[in-house]
């Protein structure tokens, strides 16, 4: 069964790494489904219907953004709120329409991963930092699956360097 990819990045034009890995993604038809939230919601009015429906036809459902100010851009959270709602996502016996469902996140960071963590200069480790993920689809009884990230994008986006990460990132994926 293919692989839904919602990527959120609010200027996927100018992106270096998230841009190269949908160009990647979108190879392979047969296996991914890549949805852009901007480029679908350039107003950020969210069709709640078409997006519940959306996720009700897939099993594993990859969140692919730019992680910056340590979070997720605006719109992911706007979706978060509005399509994980109520009576379908949690609290009723005709919710949990996630449940089961395999969750992860793919992330891409401006800092080196040795920035973060007790001896970097940013003293939480990413999986702290994406902890709320977690605990959300964890809420809606969604099966959360280690995330995949790549760090030090702001200052080292060599094309060596974005062209590894696309195969780790399909490496990622296949392994889900």
């Amino acid at each position: 069964m293919k692989t839904l990819i919602i990527a959120i990045h609010p200027d996927i034009k100018n992106s270096v790494i998230n841009k190269r890995w949908i160009e990647e993604l979108n190879k392979f038809p047969d296996k991914y489904h890549v949805h852009q939230l901007h480029e679908i919601y350039p107003d950020e009015k969210i069709d709640v219907a078409a997006e519940q429906k959306l996720i009700e036809q897939y099993d594993k459902i990859v969140f692919q953004f730019p992680y910056y100010w340590f979070n997720c851009p605006a719109l992911f959270k706007k979706w978060l709120d509005e399509v994980l709602t109520h009576g379908w996502a949690y609290g009723s016996k005709s919710g949990y329409k996630v449940a089961g469902k395999k969750v992860a996140l793919a992330i891409s960071l401006g800092v080196d991963e040795d920035e973060l963590g007790s001896s970097g200069i940013y003293k939480y480790p990413l999986s702290e930092l994406t902890r709320p993920f977690e605990l959300s689809f964890e809420y809606v009884k969604a099966a959360y699956q280690p995330l995949f990230a790549y760090y030090g994008i702001e200052y080292n986006s060599s094309s060596e360097r974005i062209e590894n990460s696309v195969k780790l990132y399909l490496d990622f994926l296949e392994a889900l």
